[in-house]
């Protein structure tokens, strides 16, 4: 059976690989660089927003994506009102940012007919241009206080000698509540100590008038209504609003909107007389008719006010202003002398006064694909350059090389013959994770490397606990087929229950995290299951088969050879219970204390703002770093600039900038700037609002919390609800331990650091459910010990495999340290810290929690104190009071020792003893009493001999 699951698995490792041979691993943006944008809905005051419109907006953005041409890009929505599109190795990162996010809300206005006269409509028709927001609407409150406002803004007065300057600092938003959300509002209040619902001084709110918008136009256009000659800066004006058409007679404003067009008919094209790019607009049959009531209605009105005005004919055309996303890209005229009837529809339009071809083709593509249903604010930003991506790769590789290598090396050193075995199954568990991540077109990112090399730990974990549990069966006497057998049969239960713990923190991660920490938790969940099938299925086939040679079947070519012993074989570890509470409590108190007044280094995942890391090829001062930063913007003199890695001359090669969050212009000019003056590579940024940093935040206490529920359910469900109290305990002093070793190190948090934490959680318990589960397994083989004993007897049993398991998990964390990027070296830093622990408050917070709790049920109660009755005492040297404690047989018989009887005859013992306390693990002396020799070996025994329990 052994060799026909062993050729089994070889026919599948062969074939499944095979399948997909022609294919690659799809690699994530930070491994080939890219971009990433998380985009969330901000629909307009009382506007409908559902999943339906999510769908929608997912599926243009798509359609606008494979128009730019980007290889294997992933869209997919996260929550209820928030988009992620990754598109790897694009290259006009600026550009695909602009289009995918661009509303592309396309609207038609009569130029003349809507904008409010008096803000940006003279006593003679013609439109005024505002250079200010606060001169068009400073004018418009007394209005603005009559209706419910659909824009917000907040402007900054700032004084300049003897004049007052306003500048936008906050809008537009839909109401008033929104500006004290705000990032700018907020640092404001924590400067100024204003209360929540208090704005800074040297700020007002104006408001726009219901049924009023405010329209822009920049100078990157050619023409804006009422500047004679090419802007040179932002104009303001002020047009009427009304949709519905409910406050006038004729036609709603805008006339027409993005519905009105053929978006298939809708394309770039070059103007026959200049050949300038223009786009072409197509209009519906309906659309059609629009368009030509409304050209006949501005041509009529162009006739009226030529003959009331005089002049030159062209000063009299009205004007049709096409606007996109409230920005004004085209106000053509309609000439009622060229058009008197006005133009018809079928025709369609043009736009025109487009800067380049690439404008107009971006034009034409977010028109052809339609607008998004809402609006969308970019909630988060990371740009990775291709180098960088590439330097990342080549570090996660190292890594998982290296962290196969190490634990392959312990295998081999730790369990000789066996650790071949698990080597060869850890070579199967390897090629098998690999074809699963090119089966089910897995996109590996940098923290799904970490997850896929943490794994290799998981899945020699595995071998470990099936190992020790077999050179366990056959040091009780068992053959080594029958001990391997027995084996499997009692270590699965245990393999099962740590694995399911670790997927059940993985699940909760993958639900809850943002978009990066998703790949890292999906490698982990893969990486488990595989794992169990070839700890279980691959390794037990070949040792199956091995177990039919006779040169197999012999205790010492495993290493089971002798009785297990070792310094922990004399360590009572219940009856110092307190010593290992207090010193976790001296370690938990400087944690606290740390946190309570150092606090933590939280990163701009969670605080929000932009992180730009850069190398250079020789070695910059930070202090010129920061000069030119200053002198692309000034705002950068608030900037956190620090140079990182190993320091030549004074100077670094690589270099971390951290600020308030930027604008997609600064952005792009603080990169262009960098780029040009240092000869910048790896260039990788990164830009988080606050709101989605909070949101971030929430989440990761929400999984911590779901993830602590879900564990004590399946512990109380395995075992039982005071089996999961301990647990509980120790993982707080996990987390805790570790995140104050966060505080003390100033070390940065961030979204890696949560799903380190979180995986701690599933570490931690592995060891615990090892203990826990030999308890149990041991509580009915000793009725008459105290819970003390049987928890001692079972941390000696189970101790070497616990510490194994942390050390070959620690091995590729190790090498993730080592060997890893600046990401992954946050990561294993944290999982250094949160293993370590785990390792320690499953030894000694939870076992003696556990005791504790166990000692207050009747049944162990009346054994307290029992350890140490039945025992003989020796007089000490002048007669009076004992100098040593020699145990009683169990039979009224000779002394007993310890430490020299199987622990598998020590449970038979304590089994069939007639009272409870030491005689756990103790075997009569073999020796007649009357032999000089066995007295001797009595008396050696007897000062080798350590009672154990609680007095």
């Amino acid at each position: 059976m052994g060799l026909i699951s062993v050729a089994l698995l070889g026919v599948i490792l062969l074939a499944v690989p095979g399948t997909p041979i022609h294919k690659k691993p799809t690699l994530g943006l930070d491994l080939q660089g890219g971009l990433e944008v998380v985009l969330k809905a901000k629909p307009d005051k009382g506007q409908p927003f559902g999943k339906s419109d999510l769908s929608r907006s997912v599926e243009i953005m798509r359609q606008r994506v494979d128009a730019i041409g980007v290889s294997e890009p992933e869209i997919r929505t996260q929550g209820s009102d928030q988009i992620v599109i990754e598109l790897p190795g694009v290259h006009n990162q600026e550009r695909a940012a602009e289009l995918i996010g661009k509303t592309a809300k396309l609207e038609l206005y009569d130029l003349q007919g809507d904008l409010v006269p008096q803000a940006s409509l003279d006593v003679q028709g013609f439109p005024i241009a505002q250079t200010s927001l606060f001169q068009l609407l400073s004018t418009q409150q007394a209005a603005a206080k009559k209706g419910t406002p659909r824009q917000v803004y907040l402007i900054r007065n700032i004084t300049q000698g003897k004049q007052v300057a306003h500048k936008l600092v906050v809008g537009p938003v839909s109401t008033r509540a929104e500006l004290f959300s705000s990032n700018y509002v907020k640092t404001a209040q924590k400067r100024g100590h204003l209360k929540k619902d208090e704005l800074p001084k040297d700020t007002q709110v104006l408001s726009v008038p219901e049924n009023n918008v405010v329209i822009t136009c920049g100078k990157a256009e050619r023409y804006c209504p009422g500047v004679p000659n090419a802007p040179d800066r932002t104009y303001y004006y002020l047009f009427k609003y009304d949709p519905q058409n409910t406050l006038h007679n004729k036609l709603p404003i805008p006339e027409m909107t993005g519905s009105d067009l053929k978006l298939k008919g809708t394309r770039q094209d070059f103007d026959t007389t200049t050949n300038e790019p223009i786009v072409l607009m197509q209009f519906t049959n309906s659309g059609g008719k629009k368009f030509h009531d409304i050209t006949r209605l501005l041509a009529e009105r162009g006739r009226i006010v030529h003959n009331r005005i005089g002049g030159a004919d062209e000063s009299a055309f009205q004007q049709f202003a096409i606007v996109l996303d409230r920005e004004i890209r085209s106000a053509p005229t309609i000439s009622y002398k060229d058009n008197p009837d006005g133009i018809p529809g079928n025709s369609g339009a043009q736009i025109t006064g487009i800067g380049s071809i690439n404008e107009a083709k971006d034009l034409a593509l977010v028109l052809q694909t339609g607008a998004l249903p809402v609006n969308y604010v970019t909630i988060e930003r990371t740009d990775i350059s291709a180098t960088l991506g590439k330097d990342s790769l080549q570090q996660a590789k190292k890594a998982a090389i290296g962290g196969l290598l190490v634990v392959a090396l312990f295998l081999l050193l730790f369990y000789r013959f066996l650790g071949l075995v698990a080597v060869i199954g850890l070579g199967i568990y390897v090629a098998f994770l690999y074809a699963a991540v090119l089966l089910f077109g897995v996109t590996l990112t940098l923290p799904g490397f970490a997850g896929l090399i943490l794994t290799i730990g998981v899945a020699a974990d595995a071998n470990v606990v099936i190992f020790e549990r077999i050179k366990e069966e056959v040091r009780a006497g068992k053959s080594v087929r029958a001990g391997i057998s027995a084996g499997y049969s009692k270590g699965f239960h245990t393999i099962i229950d740590a694995n399911v713990v670790t997927a059940i923190t993985a699940l909760v991660l993958f639900l809850v995290a943002t978009a990066g920490v998703k790949g890292f938790a999906l490698m982990l969940l893969i990486g488990t299951a595989i794992s169990l099938i070839t700890a279980v299925a691959a390794t037990r086939a070949m040792l199956g088969l091995l177990a039919g040679f006779r040169w197999f079947d012999n205790p010492r070519f495993m290493g089971a050879a002798g009785q297990q012993r070792g310094r922990w074989m004399q360590i009572d570890f219940m009856r110092r219970r307190y010593v290992w509470f207090a010193i976790s409590g001296v370690v938990v108190v400087v944690a606290v204390v740390s946190l309570g007044v150092r606090g933590l280094n939280f990163g701009i995942d969670f605080k929000g703002g932009t992180q730009v890391t850069f190398n250079t090829p020789t070695p910059q001062l930070v202090d010129s770093v920061r000069s030119d930063a200053q002198q692309i913007d000034s705002s950068f003199n608030k900037a956190i600039i620090q140079g990182r890695g190993p320091q030549s001359g004074g100077g670094y090669k690589s270099f971390q900038i951290r600020t308030r969050s930027l604008s997609p212009a600064l952005s792009t000019t603080l990169r262009s700037g960098i780029e040009s003056k240092f000869q910048a590579t790896h260039y990788g940024s990164k830009n988080v609002s606050e709101s989605f940093g909070r949101q971030i935040a929430r989440s990761a206490i929400l999984a911590i919390i779901f993830s602590l529920l879900l564990i004590v359910l399946y512990l109380a469900i395995r075992f039982d609800l005071k089996y999961a109290i301990p647990v509980i305990g120790a993982l707080i002093h996990d987390i805790v331990i570790t995140v104050g070793v966060y505080s003390l190190t100033g070390r940065e948090v961030s979204t890696a650091t949560v799903a380190a934490v979180l995986t701690v959680l599933g570490y931690s318990i592995y060891d615990t459910i090892i203990i826990f589960d030999r308890i149990r397994e041991n509580v009915p083989l000793m009725r008459r010990a105290s819970f003390a004993s049987i928890t001692n007897l079972s941390l000696w049993e189970t101790i070497r495999r616990s510490l194994a398991t942390t050390f070959i998990t620690l091995l590729p964390v190790a090498s993730l340290l080592f060997f890893g990027g600046a990401t992954l070296k946050d990561f294993a830093f944290a999982l250094l810290i949160g293993i370590t622990s785990g390792a320690y408050s499953s030894i000694f917070i939870a076992a003696p929690l556990l005791t504790i709790l166990k000692e207050r049920e009747p049944e162990y109660a009346t054994k307290i104190g029992l350890d140490h009755e039945g025992l003989d005492e020796e007089p000490g040297p002048d007669g009076g009071s004992p100098a040593r404690r020699r145990p009683r047989s169990p039979i009224g018989g000779p002394a007993v020792s310890t430490g020299t009887m199987t622990l598998e005859a020590s449970k038979k013992a304590a089994a069939a003893q007639p009272a409870p306390g030491l005689l756990d693990g103790l075997t009569p002396d073999p020796a007649p009493s009357g032999s000089a020799k066995s007295k001797r070996e009595r008396r050696r025994q007897r000062r080798r001999a350590k009672p154990h329990g609680r007095r």
